[in-house]
């Protein structure tokens, strides 16, 4: 299975990103160093990243520590 499709956001460290409720999977493709699937982050946790007006400092304080990540 390929990338899923992505939203586009602004960022100086992340091209894009996408939810996936079913699988509780946020991926992160970041500029320079490819994507990151994160697992169990429910869907608030996304609401919440693309509300954030830094995205990398809100994926760096929430994400990074509280949830798994592996390369996509």
């Amino acid at each position: 299975m390929g990338e899923p499709e992505m939203e586009y956001v602004d960022s100086s460290n992340i091209e894009a990103i996408r939810h996936d409720e079913d699988a509780r999977e946020l991926w992160v493709r970041f500029i320079s160093s490819g994507t990151y699937v994160y697992s169990d982050v429910p869907p608030g946790t996304y609401d919440d990243i693309m509300r954030a007006d830094s995205k990398g400092s809100y994926l760096n304080r929430e994400l990074k520590p509280n949830y798994p990540s592996r390369p996509a």
